[in-house]
């Protein structure tokens, strides 16, 4: 899975993700921090990136535009770096349903799964 972490989400968080996840980039490290999120959206459309977010700034932009990029929007409320990574940890399997399923453009999670 290619993640592309808008900049609402640490830029360490590349250091703590699981090997499926390698494929994965910040804003930061692509140079895009103060990139509008329209230019965001067409990098990440173009370079193949799923969004990885906490606003709904890019859902936005999905209502609007259709997909791809395909967007994860994560709408827990502030959280740890680690935090971020266990929930795409915890959610993998539908992460990937998701992502192949061509009907849908945005996975939202609402809460944390209880182990």
């Amino acid at each position: 899975m290619k993640f592309l972490f808008d900049q609402n989400i640490s830029h360490r968080i590349l250091k703590f993700l699981p090997e499926k996840f390698s494929g994965s980039t910040t804003i930061k490290d692509k140079e895009l921090i103060n990139a509008s999120d329209s230019v965001i959206w067409e990098f990440a459309k173009l370079n193949e990136y799923i969004i990885v977010t906490q606003d709904s700034d890019f859902n936005d932009l999905n209502s609007l535009y259709g997909f791809p990029p395909k967007i994860i929007w994560i709408r827990t409320g502030n959280l740890k770096t680690q935090d971020i990574v266990d929930i795409l940890i915890d959610y993998s399997d539908e992460i990937t349903k998701f992502i192949n399923d061509i009907k849908y453009g945005c996975f939202e999670v609402f809460r944390l799964k209880s182990k």
